[in-house]
């Protein structure tokens, strides 16, 4: 299963700040159509239909049912970017 590290919860949270998001929404990843291996990342009110929750402190992180298994060994990580856009990596964990 996908693990957040803490520099990961907290750019999740700052990114809810301000949004006009019910308190259950989260962060989606899911495969970007019609681009192999691109994942994206975007704001969700609710998970859909068959992807999995992963819940860390205070923060949700939906996963499309079809990037579970791609993200089944990984962790997400975040750096500060610029106010309100923080950069997402995967890493491999050990």
């Amino acid at each position: 299963m996908l693990t957040l590290t803490d520099n990961a919860v907290v750019a999740i949270r700052d990114l809810m700040v301000g949004e006009d998001v019910p308190p259950d929404a989260g962060l989606r990843i899911a495969a970007k159509p019609d681009e192999a291996g691109a994942l994206e990342l975007s704001l969700a009110s609710t998970p859909q239909a068959g992807d999995q929750v992963i819940e860390q402190e205070d923060v949700r992180v939906f996963v499309a049912e079809d990037t579970v298994a791609i993200l089944d060994d990984k962790s997400l990580d975040a750096r500060p970017g610029s106010p309100g856009r923080p950069s997402f990596r995967l890493d491999r964990r050990d």
